[in-house]
């Protein structure tokens, strides 16, 4: 699953990088762009984009666990109003994460 991830990353890298890098004009940039479209389309690739986001959201929130009992009082204050805010409002919506980022 990973492997797929590192694949994946690697191949859209060097799409990007020949669209960016050549002059191949629109006709070769328009083939791309549908074999871009359909590789984002595929359900294996949706599925480990999803996986990979969450797994990001995972080690996000653990991250600023333990970032937030390290640093304690030492956070300015307008900075802990904001995070109070985030925590507020996604304890009415439930829609965002620790950071205010929409989890949809």
């Amino acid at each position: 699953m990973a492997a797929m991830r590192y694949r994946l990353t690697f191949v859209a890298g060097l799409a990007l990088g020949y669209v960016l890098g050549t002059r191949a004009g629109r006709e070769r940039y328009e083939q791309l762009k549908k074999s871009a479209r359909e590789i984002s389309q595929n359900p294996a690739v949706r599925n480990t984009v999803e996986s990979a986001t969450q797994q990001g959201r995972e080690v996000a929130g653990k991250a600023f666990h333990s970032v937030s009992e390290k640093v304690g009082d030492k956070v300015p204050e307008s900075v802990a109003d904001r995070v109070r805010s985030l925590r507020e409002q996604r304890g009415q919506g439930g829609a965002e994460d620790d950071w205010g980022t929409s989890n949809t």
